[in-house]
């Protein structure tokens, strides 16, 4: 059975409990990272940084990695006020599969919610950026 068949069925009756969607405007942020320098550090890890500072432009890494962490806090139902940026980090596996680690208040939140495991979709343009997240249940509903 090919790996994608075996996480596809490990989510079979499993509950979706939140979801969430953003979209950035690209221009926007690379606006935002010339004006604020500092904004970097205060809404992306360190490895998050490190993968978006690779190309010539990164404003389109870090735009749909932002519109994911608002996805996140959207679903979650607290908005911006809810956590910490740095507190959601959006992953790369080597094959490019996005997956998201919650640490700090972000976790507790998704925790108090039943939020077992997310699923994530990025995808961006040269002009947008957008994310879409659910956050899915332990348990299979009864």
């Amino acid at each position: 059975m090919r790996a994608q068949t075996v996480w596809s069925a490990s989510l079979v009756g499993r509950p979706v409990l939140c979801v969430g969607t953003d979209l950035v405007d690209v221009a926007d942020m690379r606006a935002t990272l010339t004006r604020q320098p500092r904004f970097r550090t205060k809404a992306f890890t360190e490895a998050e940084r490190a993968y978006c500072e690779i190309p010539e432009d990164p404003a389109e890494r870090y735009a749909v990695r932002f519109a994911a962490k608002e996805a996140v806090l959207k679903a979650l139902g607290t908005g911006l006020s809810g956590a910490a940026l740095t507190e959601i980090e959006v992953r790369r596996a080597p094959e490019g599969k996005p997956s998201l680690l919650l640490t700090g208040r972000a976790a507790a939140l998704a925790q108090a919610a039943g939020v077992h495991s997310w699923l994530i979709s990025l995808t961006h343009t040269a002009t947008r950026a957008h994310a879409l997240v659910a956050g899915v249940g332990a348990g299979r509903p009864r």
